[in-house]
């Protein structure tokens, strides 16, 4: 029951650090990245699609993303949709294909973004702490089915899990800041 309860925790965690890695995915480096624009949804047909169900998406270069459409009905759709995304990008189309140039940033807009990872990595600290207490809680409801000693041990191994999981959050926005300021 008690390691079933930890085993809970340090998945919630690591949902927490995946979640992490997403969002920080989604924030532009001035490199070419697939996940800038999968999922942008494109008004197809009338119905709200993901950009990547409708294209295929490739990286040519570093500087150039090229999406090549399934439909070629479906060329303005994902033109007009990538434009209202408000990310930041210009398409072009020439036929075949949409091509997006990745415009190299700017330091202010870099200074920017590692703010806006930052804030990501703080809300995933609380997300981990959240599950910390979640947890914890949880062991206080079974205090009386277990000893003290159990009890202490366990606050300690979650408490570990908590240290774990924000050292490495910490480490991934540092990875990261160091990506956005890399000219």
């Amino acid at each position: 029951m008690t390691q079933e309860l930890i085993s809970n925790v340090e998945s919630n965690m690591k949902t927490s650090v995946n979640h992490l890695v997403e969002e920080f995915t989604k924030i532009r480096t001035g490199r070419a990245n697939p996940s800038l624009v999968t999922n942008i949804q494109v008004d197809y047909y009338g119905t709200k699609t993901p950009l990547q169900q409708l294209a295929s998406i490739s990286v040519p270069d570093p500087k150039l993303l090229l999406i090549q459409p399934f439909d070629k009905g479906s060329f303005e759709d994902i033109e007009k949709a990538i434009q209202n995304a408000d990310i930041g990008l210009n398409p072009a189309t020439d036929g075949d294909v949409i091509r997006i140039p990745i415009p190299s940033l700017s330091e202010e807009r870099r200074q920017e973004l590692t703010k806006v990872a930052s804030k990501f990595t703080e809300d995933s600290k609380i997300s981990i702490r959240s599950h910390r207490r979640s947890g914890m809680d949880e062991l206080d409801k079974m205090k009386d089915e277990i000893s003290a000693d159990d009890v202490k041990r366990f606050e300690t191994q979650i408490q570990e899990l908590t240290d774990k999981y924000v050292k490495k959050v910490d480490e991934l926005l540092s990875v990261k800041q160091n990506e956005l300021l890399e000219v």
